[in-house]
């Protein structure tokens, strides 16, 4: 049985190493969760995030590493059972010199310019919060987002707290840092959950998929090869306290 996965360049989630080999949390999570239903051949497939969706739903490749689910999105793809919770976060320069913690204070700073990846939540969050079109730049892939950081050409680049985090350690604190976005005053407190994605029709691989990720998720192995990627209890909790009150 052979699965064709994509992915994206977004450590610590998934990536393309030295070696042009796919690595990262998500892409070991799939491993072993495919390698256990039987899969004896997994292909990659590199993409950008706005293929993921329709990669899958067009049949194009089997199934996308986990990405954050919504409601909108489930009407184009379905989803597994989440494997991950991640807030969201801000990775700016050293020194937060416009001391930015949220979408509320980009918003609030008309000097502010906030960099994020097309398609992905952080776009519909900051646009609530009332980040304003011209105080954003759109990027395809996280590599663009970081050079403009760099550069100056934005003041922060939105993303998952941990990537941001990962990130920010990898480059090193003397350029970036990493700040987890401070929740909108009166929100109550959520974590958004990501999990494997694939075409509607493919109802197979899900069904087989999550019948190993309720045996899997949260054992010794499982919480070993994420915690080499910054993956902990904080990001894996929210997805089993989800699955334990999933009637399925």
């Amino acid at each position: 049985m052979n699965v064709t996965l994509a992915y994206i360049e977004e450590p610590p989630f998934g990536w393309t190493s030295e070696r042009q080999m796919a690595i990262g949390a998500d892409i070991e999570l799939a491993e072993a969760v495919l390698e256990a239903i039987g899969v004896t051949r997994i292909q990659y497939r590199l993409t950008t995030f706005s293929e993921l969706l329709p990669g899958v739903r067009e049949g194009r490749w089997d199934m996308n590493v986990p990405l954050f689910v919504t409601a909108e999105r489930s009407k184009e793809v379905a989803f597994s059972l989440p494997v991950w919770g991640i807030g969201d976060g801000l990775l700016v320069r050293a020194g937060n010199p416009k001391a930015l913690d949220s979408y509320a204070a980009v918003a609030a700073r008309d000097d502010a310019r906030l960099g994020i990846i097309a398609g992905q939540v952080q776009h519909d969050s900051a646009k609530a919060a009332g980040v304003r079109d011209d105080q954003l730049l759109v990027f395809t892939e996280q590599r663009e987002a970081i050079d403009a950081l760099r550069s100056g050409a934005i003041d922060a680049y939105a993303s998952t707290a941990l990537g941001n985090r990962i990130v920010s350690d990898r480059i090193g604190l003397e350029q970036f840092e990493a700040v987890a976005c401070r929740p909108a005053m009166g929100a109550a407190p959520s974590t958004p959950l990501g999990a494997f994605s694939f075409g509607k029709d493919n109802r197979g691989l899900l069904d087989a998929v999550n019948k190993q990720l309720r045996a899997y998720l949260g054992s010794p192995d499982h919480i070993a090869r994420m915690g080499k990627y910054g993956l902990g209890k904080d990001e894996i909790e929210p997805s089993l306290r989800a699955i334990r009150t999933d009637p399925a």
